[in-house]
């Protein structure tokens, strides 16, 4: 609750500083506001966005829960005025940001805690997959998981996020030294995707999916070397697209994407490998990295046992 206050109190004086700017610095506003009449958008904004803000960092829950909805409330509307017009781009950036930030230190305020749990539930629960199926089953799921992902995750979204950047006129021009390596990072990435897909389907028994994960620790072919290769390889090619595309908002989306894997997503997967594994996974955990990957695979003592 400590942390959650303590971003609304950021946010109210982010706010406050935010509309003296626009009403001093005509850029800002041009910016943030487009042709929107700020006086009227003041009028509405400042108490409940900004007091609003003060008074959740001052501990009351319903205070944070009328910033958190205005915030939402005020990003849908600047997206979808900032997507007619062309301007006010940076607005909606923002308020995008505001958005989901104040989401999360809502959950912080009424729970203490964000509620990432939601996102395992139903059809993404924790669940192995079938060991006495043929390999080539979980090799077909895994291919048929991998060709969904890339195509929404790397195609059609960076696609839209693209769109929009370019539309909302926050774009900003790189060299094309800067697509080129994305392109080559790409492949590399993808490679080490697709490589570690085979050994999770062949000798881990699963998919990449949590509805049917690997029946069998591996810590065979990429997972000698760092934990979780298929989500480095995953938030690498969301990066190395960015690059490709010019689009600096899809490298954020790239980010993004590795903080809620690795603060929502990878403490419940290790603590459902944990409890499948015991003492194999924990040792496997202590001599291999999550995100760095090893200079040398993890020796044959380590992985004996194991797999």
């Amino acid at each position: 609750m400590v942390w959650g206050g303590a971003y609304f109190a950021v946010q109210a004086v982010a706010g406050a500083g935010w509309w003296l700017a626009v009403f001093l610095v005509p850029a800002v506003r041009r910016a943030t506001l487009g042709g929107l009449d700020p006086l009227l958008v003041a009028a509405f904004d400042v108490p409940l966005f900004v007091a609003g803000s003060v008074l959740a960092a001052c501990g009351i829950s319903a205070a944070a829960i009328i910033a958190t909805l205005w915030s939402a409330i005020v990003a849908v509307l600047l997206v979808g005025y900032a997507t007619m017009t062309g301007t006010a781009g940076w607005g909606a950036v923002l308020m995008i940001a505001a958005a989901v930030a104040s989401a999360l230190a809502l959950g912080l305020v009424l729970w203490g805690r964000v509620p990432t749990h939601w996102l395992l539930n139903g059809p993404f629960r924790f669940r192995a997959a079938d060991r006495g199926a043929p390999v080539y089953r979980h090799m077909a799921a895994t291919g048929l998981q991998i060709l969904v992902f890339w195509g929404l995750a790397l195609g059609v979204v960076p696609a839209i996020i693209r769109w929009f950047e370019v539309r909302w006129r926050v774009d900003v021009p790189v060299p094309a030294v800067v697509v080129i390596a994305g392109a080559v990072v790409f492949v590399a990435a993808s490679a080490l995707g697709i490589w570690s897909a085979v050994v999770m389907s062949t000798l881990g028994r699963g998919t990449p999916l949590p509805a049917a994960m690997a029946s069998d620790l591996v810590v065979r072919g990429p997972y000698r070397f760092v934990r979780n290769p298929m989500a480095l390889a995953g938030i690498v090619q969301g990066a190395a697209v960015g690059l490709m595309l010019s689009s600096w908002l899809v490298v954020v989306y790239a980010v993004c994407g590795s903080l809620v894997w690795n603060y929502a997503i990878r403490p419940l997967e290790e603590r459902d490998l944990e409890e499948r594994f015991g003492d194999d996974f924990r040792r496997y955990r202590s001599a291999v990295r999550c995100w760095c990957p090893r200079w040398r695979p993890v020796a044959a003592t380590v992985a004996a046992g194991i797999t």
